[in-house]
């Protein structure tokens, strides 16, 4: 039987503005790397896609390596927008990106205008779709001119294949750049999509999220856990048995350092004294900025999206909570900095 969406799918959830533009984003969006791939079957995606969406979580973000294998995600979302999404597709935003490795030789990667309209083609055909409300440009091509990046994203959104447009990781500079030139092209930068935690504050550092307020462009942090970090389950003696035990694991190297570990025990005494968890405080301190328009979660079980969706209970933080987060975090700060020449995700 088709799915049916929840009447009551739009009584709890948050939207927010993504910058001065007239789109409206859930507070939490749900992106599907990683966990959403070859290994990924049909009934299990389909039962937390659409629980997601029953919850209000209309904004679903993809890119074209997403997996594994590259293309995946997008392969099996493509399924359930046909089989089970299809009369609900305006209820969604659907976004995807490119910008990394998704096939060999010289415009398989990067910025150029080949690469980038080729690759959102690509992914229309996969996803089922006929346009995408955002494309990104994932990450900044320091050896192609950045008006031929933004003139393929531009021609993208005049073609109607894109609503909207947003670059990935692209720091301060490049962004005001971006929004530079897409601005001389009649064509609005909407939103931003970096790396963004309690731990991981480089948005912050550079000025880049102060940029995005003055400039009127969205922002959604993705990996606003630290990549599993502030979910409470690498707390020190504990982790043998997750994926950052896996040599194969994103979560490696400066994240599980001691420091970073006694952080994440101090964050988590705090969330205990508010009656949340881990992972409930991290979306709330993400989201606690009013440039921030969402937070992009990844989840792999029903049970961890539930547990997500409990910090729409109490996205209040007061000064005296938000110092005390400061202080927690103080020696366990990772610079997730995402570096033009090879930085991958």
């Amino acid at each position: 039987m088709p799915y049916s969406a929840s009447p009551s799918r739009y009584d709890k959830m948050e939207y927010r503005r993504s910058g001065r533009s007239g789109l409206k984003l859930p507070a939490i969006s749900l992106g599907l790397w990683q966990n959403f791939g070859g290994t990924r079957d049909y009934p299990s995606a389909l039962e937390i896609l659409a629980y997601a969406f029953d919850k209000g979580i209309t904004h679903f973000d993809l890119a074209n390596n997403y997996g594994p294998p590259p293309g995946s995600s997008e392969e099996l979302f493509g399924q359930m927008m046909q089989h089970d999404f299809k009369p609900y597709r305006d209820e969604m935003i659907i976004s995807s990106k490119a910008g990394y490795e998704m096939w060999p030789g010289p415009y398989g990667e990067f910025g150029s205008r080949k690469y980038l309209i080729a690759s959102c083609d690509q992914s229309l055909q996969r996803c089922n779709v006929e346009y995408f409300d955002i494309f990104y440009s994932h990450r900044f091509d320091p050896d192609t001119p950045l008006e031929e990046t933004m003139g393929a994203l531009a021609s993208l959104y005049h073609q109607g294949k894109a609503l909207y447009v947003g670059v990935s990781s692209y720091p301060r500079e490049q962004t005001i750049e971006a929004h530079r030139i897409l601005q001389e092209m009649g064509v609005p930068l909407t939103i931003h999509q970096p790396s963004y935690s309690i731990l991981n504050r480089w948005i912050e550092d550079d000025g880049t999220l102060d940029a995005l307020g003055e400039l009127g462009v969205g922002c959604i942090a993705f990996s606003p856990l630290a990549q599993g970090v502030l979910s409470g389950k690498y707390s020190k003696g504990k982790g043998e048995n997750t994926r950052a035990a896996e040599k194969s694991s994103s979560v490696a190297g400066s994240h599980l350092e001691m420091g970073v570990l006694d952080a994440a025990d101090r964050l988590n005494e705090i969330a205990k004294s508010r009656g949340q968890s881990l992972v409930q405080l991290a979306l709330a301190w993400a989201l606690r900025r009013e440039e921030m328009t969402s937070a992009l979660i990844g989840v792999r079980t029903l049970e961890q999206l539930k547990d997500n969706l409990g910090a729409l209970d109490n996205l209040e933080l007061s000064d005296e909570e938000i110092a005390a987060i400061d202080k927690a975090s103080e020696g366990g700060l990772m610079n997730l900095h995402p570096q033009p020449e090879g930085w991958l995700r």
